[in-house]
């Protein structure tokens, strides 16, 4: 399994994207995952005989080997990625910090969308404002979506008072969104997101990230926490653990519970899992419907 810490030493993000990929894709060549977006279905070498249409040119070029993809359903989408880049999002666990987790699990996800043939956009939610880079499915695109990656530096609060109907309406096409969060909010800003965006009928997957340290509540050493966005301190004894760890699993539950009356899926992802093992463990549990 790739460690998070390991990839930060990959300093080429489409390299890691497709590392991370690759070396997922080959768990799947003997259990077959099919459907759209962010689902794929087997891949298997080619044999002769086989029709040629199924002939996978991107993976040829990748490779340099033939391979027949198998699928129920060859149906493009739309697959926008959505990034939470407010300052709570600079949170350590060590050397990673949270936005360095979502830019590494936004450009493997593109890589896979854009190997699929689906189109990819990004969004960027920092400091008030909101980058927009519209959904397209050429290679060329996805390097764009790369270097928007590369360059995201967490600021301020998450943004607010945006018209996300107009936004996102889309063109009546299918499309997935998916959401890389850490769910901080001091006025229900990412509550009101997912209203509005749930209000328009399109899939919606949320990735919570979380720091070993915050779901440990091990800040040993620390007597007192800074909040990355407000500037508020609050003070820390012994007692505080068991009190933070019931509050954060009211405050979890809370949170699926919201979004699953929403038809949200969500997920609560460790930062400190390894990538491809957290993207294996979700797209078996999608195609399972879990």
């Amino acid at each position: 399994m790739l460690d998070p810490k390991v990839l930060m030493t990959i300093k080429n993000l489409p390299l890691l994207a497709k590392t991370v990929i690759d070396g997922f894709m080959n768990g799947f060549n003997k259990s077959t995952v099919k459907g759209p977006g962010l689902e794929f279905s087997q891949y298997r070498s080619y044999q002769p005989g086989d029709d040629l249409r199924w002939l996978d040119w991107r993976m040829y070029a990748r490779s340099d080997r033939y391979y027949i993809r198998e699928s129920e359903v060859e149906t493009s989408i739309s697959v926008r990625f959505l990034i939470d880049a407010s300052a709570s999002m600079n949170h350590h666990d060590g050397t990673l910090s949270k936005i360095e987790y979502a830019r590494f699990m936004a450009a493997s996800l593109a890589y896979l969308a854009n190997l699929q043939g689906d189109a990819v956009g990004l969004y960027v939610f920092k400091d008030g404002g909101l980058f927009s880079l519209a959904s397209r499915p050429d290679p060329q695109h996805l390097q764009r979506l790369y270097h928007q990656l590369e360059n995201i530096e967490p600021a301020g609060t998450f943004t607010q008072h945006i018209h996300y109907r107009e936004l996102f309406a889309g063109t009546g096409r299918k499309e997935l969104l998916v959401f890389i969060t850490d769910m901080y909010q001091t006025e229900g800003e990412i509550t009101k997101l997912l209203d509005s965006l749930a209000a328009l009928k399109h899939e919606i997957i949320v990735f919570q990230l979380m720091g070993q340290n915050e779901l440990d509540f091990d800040f040993k050493g620390y007597s007192a926490l800074e909040d990355l966005e407000t500037g508020e301190v609050i003070q820390i004894g012994p007692q505080a653990k068991e009190r933070y760890q019931q509050a954060l699993h009211n405050h979890l539950e809370n949170i699926r519970m919201q979004l699953l009356g929403k038809h949200i899926v969500h997920r609560v992802i460790n930062t400190a899992q390894p990538l491809d093992e957290a993207l294996h463990t979700f797209l078996v549990q999608r195609n399972k419907g879990v």
